[in-house]
């Protein structure tokens, strides 16, 4: 499933150079660390061992822009077609904002680095979501493709999958209207689910697997992040209300 017009992803191992042409990127190191140069400014990140690990620093590589990659690991650059180009910066670990949602088996913890909230860009929406072995996350299943001032916001998605220990874990999105979409897939380490519109969820980690995910979305509209959830599955969110966040996530 292809037909995305906003976001891309690309995953890079080592050290290249690249050119952002008409996209905006972030470089967020997935494992591993690197300098990172564009023009005259050079960023040292010091990234983490491995998603699991915890977040990481990053930086913002402005569309246009010719960028040089040096260290050792594998990095990850989600971008965002952008209609202005924003200075060369650094996001620190320190400001990367950290939600926990859901409760008992929907617990999972959210890195908000690079949301409206908390950190500027023209297009891109980018967080990373950590879901432990037997939850399920981005559930109840929701969708954001209709432009609904104030309640949704038309947004293609992308998701980039990493599994603990070699596991495996699975992805559903299917059809919200006439546009036909039906994936319930198996996913891997690298492997990754366009979502260019339909309910999207669960992503399901499977027992004695944990569950890393890297969401980069972006759309035609203003920088908003808002979902309408299937009226189907919509009531599981009143269920959390009685349980706790699971523990491994906050221990």
């Amino acid at each position: 499933m292809t037909g995305l017009s906003w976001t891309s992803l690309q995953v890079l191992e080592g050290s290249g150079e690249i050119s952002t042409g008409e996209y905006e990127m972030l470089l967020l190191p997935l494992a591993g660390s690197c300098s990172v140069s564009c023009g005259d400014q050079t960023f040292e990140l010091t990234g983490r061992v491995d998603v699991f690990a915890g977040p990481t620093d990053f930086a913002y590589l402005p569309a246009g822009s010719t960028i040089r990659i040096d260290g050792h690991g594998r990095f990850a650059l989600p971008g965002a077609r952008a209609e202005a180009r924003l200075p060369f910066r650094y996001g620190s670990v320190s400001d990367v904002a950290i939600e926990f949602r859901g409760a008992g088996n929907c617990s999972r913890l959210i890195r908000n680095f690079c949301m409206s909230t908390t950190f500027e860009a023209d297009k891109l929406l980018a967080c990373e979501v950590i879901t432990p072995g037997g939850n399920w996350s981005s559930y109840p299943p929701h969708k954001h493709d209709q432009d609904r001032p104030g309640q949704e916001s038309v947004l293609e998605e992308i998701y980039y999958f990493e599994l603990g220990r070699s596991g495996m874990g699975y992805m559903r999105v299917y059809s919200s209207d006439n546009r036909p979409v039906n994936v319930l897939a198996e996913v891997r380490t690298g492997d990754v689910v366009n979502v260019p519109y339909g309910w999207h969820g669960p992503a399901m980690a499977v027992p004695g697997y944990d569950m890393y995910y890297l969401n980069v979305m972006a759309g035609p509209g203003d920088r908003h992040w808002l979902i309408c959830d299937d009226p189907a599955h919509a009531w599981i969110r009143g269920t959390w209300e009685t349980q706790n966040i699971d523990p491994r996530l906050v221990t």
